[in-house]
């Protein structure tokens, strides 16, 4: 998977760290809320497990709604190339966020560390369900408030990865020889693995608030995609 680029990512953590989080709606913080009532504050590798498992959720809800739309707009080209562009980057967030998943699993093999109880059955059939209900909901009724939902949430998760990587210093010293994380790319430390991923969660918020109407709360930084 190519995804490195020329990126100072320990810049990237650091202005993370330093920029103040979006100014969620009410329920983004329910959200948020009720993830850290079942999780704990506490960000641990679970955590980022369960956040990786539906991260991917609200991209297959707007591929479903896309299709709808390509299928009864097919004559109106406009609608046609907007709705073909949202499924394209959808399908790539979607392989992004499963590679976080299996890398953060990696991890986890490595370090001997065992799923939390909210892992287990049926914990996070419960909230995938709820997260899937939800996305589509929000996607038929209001596509761009559930760009925008999207964006939150993915703001949560980049803050979430800097504050990880800085409660982690040991993970500077730790070198990556997983060949399956070498599959997502090249990175010398576990510290820069997760400082990507951090980063990812940016290029979905960004592409997120570009698609619900809101460019200028993109955050740009250099070697950044274009959506």
């Amino acid at each position: 998977m190519d995804i490195i680029r020329n990126i100072d990512l320990r810049g990237e953590q650091e202005a993370t760290l330093a920029r103040p989080r979006y100014r969620y709606s009410p329920a983004a913080r329910l959200f948020f809320f009720s993830m850290d009532a079942v999780t704990g504050k506490k960000v641990t590798l679970s955590k980022a497990k369960l956040i990786e498992t539906l991260a991917s959720i609200p991209y297959r809800s707007w591929e479903i709604r896309q299709y709808g739309r390509l299928t009864r707009w097919y004559k109106k080209r406009d609608l046609v190339e907007r709705a073909k562009h949202i499924v394209e980057w959808g399908r790539e967030a979607q392989d992004n966020e499963y590679w976080h998943l299996l890398v953060i699993d990696e991890k986890m093999k490595e370090d001997g560390i065992k799923d939390s109880w909210y892992l287990h059955w049926p914990v996070p059939q419960l909230m995938v369900g709820f997260y899937i209900l939800l996305t589509r909901f929000t996607a038929l009724v209001n596509i761009k408030r559930a760009f925008l939902f999207n964006a939150e949430f993915e703001d949560h998760a980049e803050h979430v990865y800097a504050a990880f990587v800085k409660d982690h210093p040991e993970w500077e010293e730790q070198p990556v020889t997983s060949a399956a994380v070498k599959g997502y790319g090249e990175f010398a430390t576990w510290a820069d693995v997760f400082r990507r991923i951090g980063l990812d969660e940016r290029d979905h918020m960004n592409a997120s608030f570009t698609f619900c109407g809101k460019p200028e709360q993109v955050v740009k930084y250099s070697g950044m995609p274009v959506h």
